[in-house]
């Protein structure tokens, strides 16, 4: 293999290798369920988040032309020569599958069985890097948005901040209660299907029941595919690194069909 070819993806649904060491209690599942989403403090050992923090920052730096090809902008266009404004890796374990045997992901591959079952797997990984002093926030949206609209899902994504996440630096925001609306209209952020990242069209939803989740480095969010959430930018000195972990129960085929216009628009713009 040279170092123009990417390495093959991982068997994401692997049993994990270590036994894990963290559940959640019934009253945070209790939680989870009644409103869509769900903050605990703690989801890895506090020794465990500078070795993983270490091979975040390599992946996004010294192996940046490894990554490239799963390298975006989230809220932007790609430009040669230009760092992104907010960096995305999709698939990061596929880099460094140094990641996927953590206590960190054994304890939440553990923890999305508690939220949904025996069936949950984890179907994916990716990071969001946002650079000090950065104006750009990741808007309003649904993750089932992005995701294949001929299917139905039954899905999550756990969010752990490595480091402290606050509102300062871009923690993240859910409106409870979400989880139970269908796919609302989006649009790629801007209007510009150019743009990978998509936001709800301006005016579709009233936000002002949302709530922050501050978070210690290594705790976690974990929401379910309509739950909407967003991130503000990232005012702090530092890099706001978050890691997230996607599992789903099932995805199978949709008796009704539907369309997602934005998702047609952007595969226009790529053609």
């Amino acid at each position: 293999m040279n170092a123009t070819t990417p390495p093959p993806v991982p068997d994401y649904g692997a049993p994990a290798p270590i036994p894990a060491t963290q559940l959640l209690t019934p009253a945070q599942v209790e939680f989870f369920h009644a409103h869509g989403y769900l903050a605990v403090d703690r989801v890895m050992p506090l020794d465990e988040i500078p070795r993983v923090r270490a091979v975040y920052d390599r992946l996004f730096n010294e192996d940046r032309s490894r990554t490239e090809g799963d390298l975006y902008n989230l809220t932007g266009t790609k430009e040669q020569g230009r760092r992104e404004a907010v960096a995305q890796i999709l698939q990061p374990g596929k880099y460094a599958p140094e990641l996927l045997v953590t206590q960190l992901v054994a304890n939440v591959k553990a923890m999305m069985q508690q939220l949904l079952g025996p069936e949950c797997r984890m179907v994916g990984d990716h990071a969001i890097n946002k650079p000090p002093r950065n104006a750009a926030a990741t808007p309003w949206h649904q993750d089932e948005a992005y995701w294949n609209p001929a299917k139905e899902y039954s899905g999550l994504s756990v969010w752990v901040p490595l480091q402290p996440a606050t509102k300062l630096n871009g923690c993240m925001y859910f409106v409870p209660g979400s989880h139970r609306l269908e796919v609302i209209p989006h649009q790629p952020i801007g209007n510009d299907p150019k743009v990978p990242g998509l936001e709800v069209v301006p005016g579709a939803f009233d936000f002002g029941s949302a709530v922050a989740c501050e978070l210690p480095a290594g705790g976690a969010t974990f929401h379910l595919e309509r739950t909407l959430h967003y991130t503000p930018s990232n005012q702090s000195d530092d890099y706001r690194r978050a890691y997230i972990i996607v599992g789903t129960r099932y995805e199978r085929p949709r008796a009704v069909p539907r369309r997602f216009e934005w998702q047609e628009r952007q595969a226009a713009a790529r053609r």
